[in-house]
């Protein structure tokens, strides 16, 4: 057989396959975006769905994503592709949150208002100096494996894909790599600058792309880590562990005084003053406390306890008792526990009622994440059906927590190297891509990855000044979503809008 026909025969075998499996149908919208200074930006809202194939051709998953991009033909405007975390979660908390044209509306300190939830225009949308899209990764909001089992022959059904295989590191960055290859190359956007966008553990996500990205082809301008968790070893802590409670306590602090509850300072003092102090004893005397043990002296002990116990706000015999170790679960239950309210996890300012006080472990619904589920779960699917015309029966996935449990670490790693992290890959591309600038941010009051877990990492870079001159770190009052704040969302947009103009040369 001649090579023409061989190849004729291989388009024929593909667009065949193509046949046998199409993508859902998807949406173009036009619409208009409006500054509060009246500057008017046209964009298309697409909405749809990308078939990832494997090197056969056969379709893998089907990956959803919303892109908007200015009608403009300028192909030097940015592109910037954003994702959320969890793992599990849909892109709809960045999307409908803080970057896109439309938000959720919430109060000005970020709690949701009463049902039903109304979309509005968003002022601080990111779309006046870059387009955006917004990524579900598979398994999460309408991303989905595509299960080939249903049309094979009994001989074929051990071929269809692992309806798991894309819940696991490095799978997982993958895909979102190709993604981003595929859409540069179907939009012919490969001379556009490129940046990343991502929120907790998709700040994991963004961070390892700051590597992987330049390492596949793509060349990125900037990396925007949003309330990232870099590290795993600081997720999970142990009795035997010290950086994870170090990490905790300036948060804690802050809380306990926003609260009225904190005595080692002034009540007059400012949230700044109380994060500094905080900061100075966990790095000094509690240190030295996690560290030694019950070889510290009985004096220095009860004056490490004390103190503990007088920047958040609890008992002493309660910081006695735990070592000083005080979980974030536990300091949400004991802050307020005479008031009969619990603290948010996710932003440490929020409180809700306890309704079953007499019960020993979390029985409560966090105040932050339980109570803003149904906001952007209505949200998102208002913005998609009926304000973007999206039409599908599938059930959009906010934050799958199947996807979550079921999540892997997918490479060679032996039982006694338990290191998982971004930081290195951060590192590495910092290194690699010394023009690609970096933009690392949370919220003051998180506990579930608190600021001071990313400030404590960041003084460990070695970083030389030009590389450092590349980094920009600064925090916001709010909590993991510290843009459902007016005022943070606002002064996010402000920083971030001259981040982008440093990071093309402006």
């Amino acid at each position: 057989m001649s090579a023409d026909k061989t190849d004729e025969s291989d388009d024929k075998a593909n667009a065949t396959k193509a046949e046998e499996h199409q993508s859902p149908e998807g949406t173009t919208t036009p619409a208009t975006w409006t500054s509060p200074d009246g500057v008017a930006v046209a964009y298309t809202a697409d909405a749809s769905w990308m078939s990832l194939r494997d090197d056969d051709d056969e379709p893998l998953a089907d990956i959803f994503s919303v892109s908007c991009t200015a009608d403009a033909p300028d192909r030097t405007r940015p592109v910037t592709f954003v994702f959320n975390g969890g793992p599990g979660a849909s892109s709809a908390y960045l999307h409908i949150g803080a970057l896109g044209p439309r938000r959720v509306a919430f109060s000005d300190q970020g709690m949701p208002l009463a049902p039903p939830t109304t979309l509005v225009d968003n002022d601080e949308s990111w779309l006046a100096f870059t387009d955006l899209v917004f990524v579900d990764p598979v398994g999460t909001g309408w991303s989905r494996i595509v299960d080939r089992s249903k049309d094979a022959g009994d001989d074929k059904k051990g071929d269809a894909p692992d309806p798991k295989a894309f819940f696991g590191v490095n799978k997982d960055l993958d895909s979102l790599t190709e993604f981003m290859t595929r859409w540069l190359s179907a939009h012919d956007r490969w001379s556009s600058p490129v940046f990343v966008a991502g929120e907790s553990y998709g700040g994991f996500r963004a961070a390892k792309l700051a590597r992987l990205a330049n390492e596949r082809g793509i060349g990125l301008n900037g990396t925007i880590l949003i309330s990232p968790a870099l590290e795993f070893a600081l997720l999970d802590p142990s009795d035997y562990d010290v950086l994870p409670w170090i990490d905790l306590v300036p948060t804690m602090a802050a809380a306990a005084h926003h609260h009225g509850r904190g005595t080692a300072l002034p009540a007059s003092a400012s949230a700044d003053e109380v994060r500094a102090e905080a900061e100075r004893f966990a790095t000094g005397e509690l240190a030295t406390f996690l560290i030694r043990g019950a070889s510290m002296p009985v004096e220095e002990r009860d004056a490490v306890i004390g103190r503990t116990a007088a920047l958040l706000g609890l008992p002493a015999s309660l910081i006695a008792q735990h070592e000083c170790r005080i979980s974030m679960v536990r300091f949400a239950r004991e802050l307020l526990r005479d008031e009969g309210r619990v603290l948010g996890l996710y932003d440490a300012t929020a409180t809700g009622r306890d309704p079953f006080p007499d019960r020993d472990g979390m029985a409560w619904p966090d105040p932050t994440l339980s109570g803003i589920e149904r906001v952007f779960a209505a949200g998102i699917n208002a913005r998609l059906r009926s304000e973007l015309g999206v039409s599908t029966d599938r059930e959009y996935h906010l934050l799958s927590m199947q996807v979550n449990k079921d999540w892997k670490i997918d490479f060679d790693q032996h039982a006694l190297e338990s290191q998982v992290g971004a930081t290195d890959d951060l590192r590495y591309g910092m290194a690699l891509n010394p023009d690609m600038k970096v933009f690392l941010t949370h919220g003051l009051y998180d506990m579930v990855t608190p600021y001071f877990s990313s400030d404590r990492i960041r003084n460990l870079l070695r970083l030389d000044d030009r590389t450092a001159g590349s980094l920009t770190v600064e925090h916001f009052h709010g909590g993991h979503m510290f843009y459902a704040w007016e005022e943070s969302r606002v002064a996010f947009r402000r920083s971030i809008g001259s981040f982008y103009e440093g990071a093309l040369g402006g």
